[in-house]
């Protein structure tokens, strides 16, 4: 068990919760928590740099006001689909998810998963991004690997590297972006929260609720980027 002096400490942070599950974990490889971070020097605030960050990239509508699936349309000599992956990629994520659904095609230096429920909305595609990775061990080679969701749409044209990297300096495990004053994406959800939230995910709503509920951190990245997306189509 952990000690009161370690307990102490670890309350200090959000993280209290996770670190009690990897206990659990330990236990049952034969391992001691305290003495794991111990001998690894773990940092018990488990700071932005103490994060993996794995992109998600929400692409699988049909694009009802634009016209057509947004996912392959080209802007600027460049699938709005690719940029999203290639601002994740740049912008620091160690790899980088796409869930498709009205249109499915390969998408290069992704994983593709198709939601086959996307006429339900936003939600079912969350939700397939999160049940991916939530399937995904956290235990590695005796490591302990705390994870967040860097989640965005497909149609934000003003994203950049410098916007993902900002956000994804900051602490905590509930994060969104905001422009000018209003929220918007990227959003960047920690693996804590992934099991409850696929729960409650539906319709078109996506994490909105939950994360109001859970106290987000609000990020504005208005110096790096602009939120705009493409409702409509190009002129």
């Amino acid at each position: 068990m952990i000690s009161r002096k370690t307990s102490k400490s670890l309350l200090k942070n959000r993280q209290f919760l996770r670190l009690s599950c990897c206990e659990k974990r330990l236990q049952r490889c034969g391992m001691n928590l305290e003495n794991f971070l111990t001998e690894h020097d773990t940092n018990l605030n488990l700071s932005s740099h103490a994060w993996q960050h794995h992109g998600v990239v929400l692409a699988a509508g049909s694009g009802r006001r634009f016209g057509e699936p947004k996912a392959p349309v080209v802007v600027e000599g460049e699938r709005l689909v690719d940029r999203a992956v290639r601002v994740l990629l740049q912008g620091g994520c160690s790899r980088v998810l796409v869930v498709l659904g009205a249109w499915v095609g390969p998408v290069a230096g992704a994983e593709v998963i198709v939601n086959t429920e996307w006429q339900t909305g936003m939600g079912s595609s969350l939700r397939c991004g999160l049940r991916h990775l939530s399937s995904e061990s956290q235990l590695e080679l005796g490591k302990i690997h705390p994870r967040r969701a860097v989640i965005t749409l497909v149609d934000l044209p003003g994203l950049t590297p410098a916007a993902i990297h900002h956000i994804c300096d900051a602490p905590g495990d509930l994060l969104a972006a905001t422009y000018c004053g209003i929220q918007g994406h990227p959003v960047l959800i920690g693996d804590y929260h992934w099991n409850a939230l696929i729960k409650e995910l539906d319709g078109d709503s996506g994490a909105r609720y939950y994360l109001a509920r859970h106290g987000v951190n609000l990020i504005s990245l208005d110096q790096f980027a602009k939120g705009y997306d493409l409702d409509y189509p190009l002129k």
